[in-house]
């Protein structure tokens, strides 16, 4: 795992072959031994997906993380033995580590030691498809290694502080470091100018009066199977963790007529990096923008209602906390049915669909549409006859319900949303 080009989005994890990987989870405080199996777990298909296996797993308990190594001196022994035992080329810690742990624990070691941060960057690193994800994912992985240069032998030496070793310009370091940020700034200019796209796009749609409805979701969760499900966009379906980095709009009839935009998204998962979601930033805005997000749950999973609020921390996290969810338990064909009952009785107003057999679908799609009619209000207006641009701008903006001809002009009875109704305020009618 030789560090060749600090610029270069490269691999933290060797694919030419499996890898023999040492899993460490770490009870600090109230958290319980049980929360750190799970956890582990999920960082076991973490690694799978990444192109490696779990030799063994070490599990401790503290009151507070060691600064110098996480988990004290000891036990960092004790892991160096396990990790020999099994042959093991890299440990990855389940918690984050800062980059004086990392440095101190790979010289114990003999090994190099990642965290769950870095197996999440390498993963979206292998799929990122597009210009843009590849761009997002690369200023993700720059950002977590920059201050991880020192110690990383040859490429990132460190800087000599001894007799003999001080000279005039820049040291092995320094230029390192000047080639990453340099790279960074290219990068975050680069997706900037896409933000402002988006943002002209999004404009596009405000003024075409299409909703905006983005699937949103645990990794894994279904939502690209969904997706294909209801507009057959052809997106690649895999079961693996992050196989879904490049957003895709598909347009989507609704059964009352309307026409809506949906939109994929990249999977959350539990403490998704924040290098990640930064980068990710001009993706997740159509999050935050979007009218209607469908919270795509796993009802066969371990832990449904715990990957629901890893999800509500990130959606919180990218300011989309406030836009209006309905939540869809996916993979009902699968699922326990006490299960699958006992979370429809936990959310009111959920919904539960097979994206694989497509049971349930209409039903979701009705509560799709009855949910954005409930958010439009209902408006009365009376708009005079020589003003006739303006009842084409009401059919245009909304849905008339009931037109009528009148002494005082035309009346309209409208379905609008709040932008939309504010518009025609001065032809509103108590």
């Amino acid at each position: 795992m030789a560090t060749l080009d600090p610029t270069r989005n490269q691999s933290l994890i060797d694919r030419t072959r499996r890898e023999r990987i040492v899993l460490v989870g770490v009870a600090v405080g109230p958290k319980s031994l049980d929360e750190v199996e799970a956890g582990l777990d999920e960082l076991s298909l973490l690694v799978d997906t990444a192109g490696a296996d779990e030799a063994s797993r070490v599990v401790q308990r503290r009151d507070t993380p060691d600064p110098k190594t996480y988990i004290g001196k000891g036990k960092a022994e004790e892991l160096r033995m396990t990790s020999e035992a099994v042959d093991a080329d890299t440990v990855v810690f389940d918690s984050e580590l800062s980059p004086g742990q990392s440095l101190a624990l790979e010289r114990i070691l003999g090994r190099t030691a990642i965290d769950r941060t870095a197996v999440i960057l390498d993963i979206f690193a292998q799929n990122a498809r597009s210009a843009e994800g590849k761009a997002q994912v690369e200023l993700a992985q720059l950002r977590y290694r920059l201050p991880r240069l020192r110690g990383k032998g040859g490429t990132l030496s460190q800087q000599g502080g001894g007799i003999g070793t001080r000279g005039p310009g820049e040291t092995k370091l320094e230029v390192d470091r000047r080639r990453i940020l340099d790279k960074v700034h290219r990068l975050e200019s680069q997706l900037k100018d896409l933000t402002k796209v988006r943002a002209t796009q999004r404009k596009g749609r405000a003024r075409n009066r299409q909703a905006a409805v983005t699937l949103v979701g645990y990794t894994n969760a279904g939502k690209s199977t969904l997706l294909n499900r209801l507009t057959e966009a052809g997106v690649l379906v895999e079961d693996r963790l992050f196989s879904t980095l490049d957003s895709t709009t598909r347009r989507l009839s609704l059964p009352g007529g309307e026409v809506v935009l949906l939109s994929d998204t990249v999977g959350f998962v539990r403490d998704l990096p924040h290098q990640l979601v930064e980068a990710f930033k001009s993706t997740l805005d159509e999050v935050s923008h979007a009218d209607l997000l469908l919270h795509v749950v796993d009802a066969s999973a371990s832990d449904p209602v715990g990957n629901m609020r890893a999800v509500d921390t990130v959606l919180h996290e990218i300011g989309a906390s406030e836009v209006a969810q309905l939540v869809v338990f996916n993979k009902a064909d699968v699922a326990s049915p006490a299960e699958l009952g006992w979370l429809l009785q936990r959310c009111p107003g959920a919904v539960s669909v097979s994206a694989v057999t497509g049971e349930g679908v209409d039903e979701m799609l009705t509560a799709v549409s009855d949910r954005l009619r409930a958010m439009a209000c209902i408006v009365e207006l009376v708009v005079p006859y020589e003003r006739g641009d303006i009842v084409a701008a009401v059919h245009r903006e909304g849905e008339v319900l009931v037109e009528t001809h009148e002494d005082g002009g035309t009346r309209l009875r409208a379905r609008l949303d709040a932008a939309s109704a504010s518009k025609f305020e001065a032809y509103r009618i108590a």
